[in-house]
C-alpha cells in the first residue's frame, strides 16, 4: 500500500485553538483522523506528523526519502522562511504537494511568498483543512493506490 507523509509545521499543534477566525475550529487530531479514514477509503497509508522544530521536519523529510510514495506538507510560518525545509522536499524524489489552511494571498504581503511552492507539485491554500483531503485524493492515482475502497 503507498504511504503518504502528512507533516505539519509550527503551531498547528494549536488548531481549532489559535486563531479561529482564520483557521477554523477543527484541531489537527481532527486532520489526522479525516486524512487517515480518507486514506484508507483510498488504498493509502498515512503517516502524519507534526513539529513545531524546524530540524526534526528536515529529518522526518529525509526519512520519507525511503518511506514514503508522496509528501503533503503544510509547513506553517516556515513556509516563508525555510530554504533548509526547501533543501530537503529537493531531496525527496516523489510527489509534494503544499497545502494551506488559510489563504496565504490575501494575508500579509511577507506570507505571499513560499519557498516550498518551488519543489510542490501543487499548492492548496484557502480551502480550509478540506486541503488536506483534495490533496490525498489527487496524490492517491499518482502513487498507485488502488482506488476506491467501499
Amino acid at each position: 500500500m503507498p504511504t503518504v507523509y502528512v507533516l505539519n509545521g509550527p503551531n498547528l499543534n494549536l488548531l481549532g485553538q489559535r486563531q479561529p477566525e482564520i483557521y477554523g475550529s477543527t484541531t489537527l487530531a481532527d486532520v489526522e483522523r479525516a486524512c487517515t479514514d480518507l486514506g484508507r477509503e483510498l488504498g493509502l497509508e498515512i503517516r502524519f506528523f507534526q513539529s513545531n522544530h524546524e530540524g526534526v521536519i528536515v529529518d522526518t523529510i529525509h526519512e520519507a526519502r525511503h518511506e514514503a510514495n508522496a509528501i503533503i506538507i503544510n509547513p506553517g510560518a516556515l513556509t516563508h522562511t525555510s530554504v533548509a525545509i526547501l533543501d530537503a522536499l529537493n531531496t525527496f524524489d516523489a510527489p509534494v504537494i503544499e497545502v494551506h489552511i488559510s489563504n496565504i494571498h490575501k494575508r500579509e504581503s511577507f506570507r505571499h511568498h513560499s519557498y516550498v511552492s518551488l519543489r510542490a507539485e501543487g499548492v492548496i491554500a484557502g480551502l480550509g483543512t478540506h486541503g488536506y483531503l483534495l490533496a490525498l485524493r489527487h496524490l492517491a492515482p499518482l502513487v498507485g493506490a488502488d482506488q476506491p475502497r467501499p
